[in-house]
C-alpha cells in the first residue's frame, strides 16, 4: 500500500563544490621537459645542418682538387680513383657509430658519405697532382700507402656485402710435410677475391656519379665483380667486350645484371671505346688499377687469414701484374705480426713482379698480355703504389711453371673438391714444386683466390695435368698380325692392374715387317712410381715397346 502521506523524501547527499581543475604538478614538469628537449634537438638539427653546408661551400671553392679515393671528377676519365677534397680519419672506435647501408626511393645511401664532408685524412699523407693530358690518369699515380686503419674501415663496410670465406685444414697437409690452410676466396658470388676491392670502391662512390653509371672494358675477373655488384647497388653498368670474348663469359656478366657491348676485335678496341662512352655520357670509366681504396678491400682477405688460423707462421699469395691482393694484405699481416712470412707466387712465363722489384719501377712486358690461361696472373704491373707496398713488406717472391701449376690445379681438383684456374692455383703450385723448403712443419695459409676456369680450358688442363703427373701413359709396340696376340697383351696389362683408356691399331702405314700391326695404347696407373713398375713389365716382354714421353 501506498503510504498517504506520499513517496518518502530522499535525502539530499552531501554536495562539494570542486576545486580547480588543474593537472598535477609532476605532469606539468614532464611537459616543460619534454619540450625543452624538443627545441634543443631542433636546434642541434638546424647548427648541423649549417656546419655540412659551410664544408660543401669549403670543398666547392677550391681551386686544386686534391687526389682522393671517395670523390670523382667530372671532367676527365678517372679509374678507381676520384678526385676532390681530402676525406677524413677514420679511427676503428669510431666504426661502430656508422650504420649499414639504407635504400630509399631506389638512392643508394651510404654511411661513408658523411665521412667525405669533413677535411681530413683517410688513405694518403700527402698531395701530388696529376696533369689532365696524362693518358692514365688515376690514383695509381700517387705513391702513397694505405694503412692498417683503412683496411679496418674496409673490412667493417663490406662484411654485408661479401662471403667471409672459410679457410680450412686441407688434406694435403701429410702429404708435403706442413699444416696447410685454404683460404678459399672462389667461393666468392662471382668466383674471385676481387669482390672486395671492388664493392668497396663503388660505394664509395658520390651519389651523383652512382646515378650516372660506371663503365668497364674487359672480360676479366675484375670486370665481372663490377657487373654483379653494380647491379645490386642499382648502380648502371656497362661492360664493353671485344668480339674474341668467350660466349659464357658475355652471358655471365648479362645474368650479373650488366648492359654487355660487343666492341672490337682486341682488347685495346674496347678500351677505347669505353673512354669515348665514358666522356660522351658522364660514366665512371673504371679500370683494375692499385687506388687505396681498392687495395684496402682486397686487404680485407689478410684480416681474415689472421682472425681464422692461430698461430700462423706464413701466407702465400698469387703475385703477377695485378699484385693488389698481395700488396693489401701485407700491408694487414704485417701490421698484426710482423713476424709472419709474406710470400708471393708467379709463373716463370712471366715474372712480371720479380722483374718490376729488380728494376725500382713497374715494367711491361706485351708478350704476355692476352695469355688467356693465366689470365690476371700475366696481366701487366699496374702501379708502383702496389709495387712499393710489395717491396717493403713482402719477404719473398718465387716463380714456378707451368707444369707445377697444372698439378697444383689437379690436387684441389682430387683433395678439396675445388676447381680454380691458374690463379687460384698458382699459390699451391709453389708447395707442390718444392719452392719453399723452409716452411716444412710450419702453419702455412694459401690464398686459393679465383674459380673462373672456362670449360673447355677445364677438360684441357686436366688432361694435361694427369699427364703430368704419371697418372694417364702412352706406348707403342708392333706385335705380329695374328690372333691371340693382341689378347696377351691385355693379359699383361691387367697384371699390372692398369686401367686401358684407348687401343689403337694401324696395319697400312707401318715400317715394320709384313703381317705386323703397330698397337698403341694409353692406360691409366696410380702413381709416378706404378707407372715406372709398368714400363719396365713392358720392355722385358716387348723389348721394341716405344714409350711417349711427355
Amino acid at each position: 500500500m501506498v503510504s498517504p502521506r506520499g513517496p518518502p523524501r530522499v535525502r539530499p547527499t552531501d554536495m562539494t563544490i570542486p576545486g580547480p581543475l588543474l593537472p598535477p604538478y609532476g605532469a606539468i614538469v614532464g611537459v616543460l621537459l619534454r619540450l625543452i628537449v624538443y627545441l634543443v634537438a631542433v636546434l642541434y638539427s638546424f647548427a648541423e645542418e649549417l656546419l655540412l653546408k659551410k664544408d660543401d661551400n669549403k670543398i666547392k671553392k677550391q681551386d686544386v682538387p686534391a687526389l682522393c679515393d671517395l670523390h670523382c671528377c667530372k671532367d676527365g676519365l678517372i679509374r678507381n680513383g676520384l678526385i676532390g677534397q681530402k676525406p677524413p680519419s677514420i679511427n676503428p672506435e669510431r666504426l661502430k657509430d656508422f650504420g649499414e647501408e639504407d635504400y630509399l626511393n631506389g638512392d643508394v645511401k651510404t654511411w661513408e658519405m658523411k665521412i667525405v664532408s669533413r677535411n681530413e685524412e683517410l688513405l694518403r699523407d700527402g698531395l701530388s697532382h696529376i696533369p689532365q693530358s696524362s693518358s692514365r690518369t688515376s690514383l695509381s699515380s700517387c705513391n702513397k700507402l694505405i694503412r692498417f686503419e683503412d683496411i679496418s674501415a674496409a673490412a667493417f663496410k663490406i662484411q654485408c656485402s661479401v662471403q667471409k670465406t672459410p679457410c680450412m685444414y686441407s688434406r694435403l697437409s701429410k702429404q708435403y710435410g706442413m699444416d696447410i690452410y685454404l683460404k678459399k676466396e672462389f667461393l666468392q658470388y662471382t668466383g674471385s677475391v676481387k669482390e672486395r676491392g671492388v664493392i668497396y670502391l663503388l660505394t664509395s662512390l658520390p651519389q651523383d656519379q652512382q646515378r650516372k653509371g660506371v663503365i668497364v672494358a674487359s672480360d676479366s675477373n675484375f670486370s665481372m665483380a663490377v657487373a654483379y655488384h653494380a647491379s645490386e647497388l642499382r648502380i648502371p653498368v656497362f661492360v664493353i667486350m671485344s668480339t674474341s670474348t668467350s660466349p659464357a663469359r658475355v652471358k655471365m656478366c648479362r645474368e650479373y645484371g650488366a648492359m654487355v657491348i660487343s666492341y672490337g676485335t682486341t682488347a685495346k678496341d674496347s678500351q677505347m671505346h669505353a673512354r669515348r662512352l665514358a666522356q660522351e655520357n658522364g660514366y665512371l670509366y673504371l679500370e683494375e688499377e692499385d687506388s687505396a681504396v681498392y687495395l684496402s678491400g682486397l686487404g680485407t682477405v689478410g684480416l681474415e687469414v689472421y682472425e681464422q688460423v692461430p698461430k700462423l707462421d706464413a701466407v702465400i699469395f698469387p703475385a703477377g701484374g695485378h699484385c693488389g691482393l698481395l700488396a693489401g694484405s701485407a700491408a694487414a699481416l704485417k701490421h698484426l705480426n710482423p713476424h709472419i712470412s709474406v710470400i708471393g707466387v708467379e709463373s716463370e712465363s712471366f715474372p712480371v713482379l720479380q722483374q718490376s722489384l729488380k728494376a725500382g719501377h713497374p715494367t711491361e712486358d706485351q708478350a704476355c698480355s692476352n695469355h688467356h690461361f693465366y689470365g690476371d696472373v700475366s696481366g701487366l704491373c699496374f702501379g708502383s703504389n702496389s709495387l712499393q707496398l710489395t717491396g717493403k713488406l713482402v719477404d719473398k717472391v718465387v716463380a714456378v711453371r707451368e707444369e707445377d701449376i697444372l698439378i697444383s690445379m689437379l690436387r684441389l681438383l682430387e683433395y678439396e673438391r675445388a676447381t680454380v684456374d691458374a690463379e687460384g692455383a698458382i699459390g699451391l703450385a709453389a708447395l707442390v714444386a718444392g719452392k719453399l723448403p723452409e716452411l716444412k712443419g710450419k702453419r702455412v695459409a694459401v690464398v686459393i683466390c679465383s674459380g673462373n676456369l672456362e670449360l673447355h680450358l677445364l677438360q684441357q688442363c686436366i688432361a694435361r695435368a694427369l699427364t703430368l703427373d704419371n697418372r694417364v701413359c702412352r706406348f707403342s709396340l708392333v706385335l705380329s698380325d695374328c690372333p691371340g696376340d693382341i689378347s696377351k697383351l691385355l693379359e699383361a696389362l691387367a697384371r699390372e692392374e692398369v686401367r686401358v683408356l684407348d687401343m689403337k691399331q694401324e696395319r697400312t702405314f707401318v715400317t715394320s715387317e709384313l703381317f705386323t700391326v703397330e698397337v698403341t695404347c694409353t692406360v691409366e696407373t696410380r702413381d709416378k712410381i706404378h707407372a715406372a713398375q709398368l714400363r719396365n713389365a713392358l720392355l722385358e716382354r716387348y723389348p721394341t715397346a716405344v714409350w711417349t714421353e711427355r
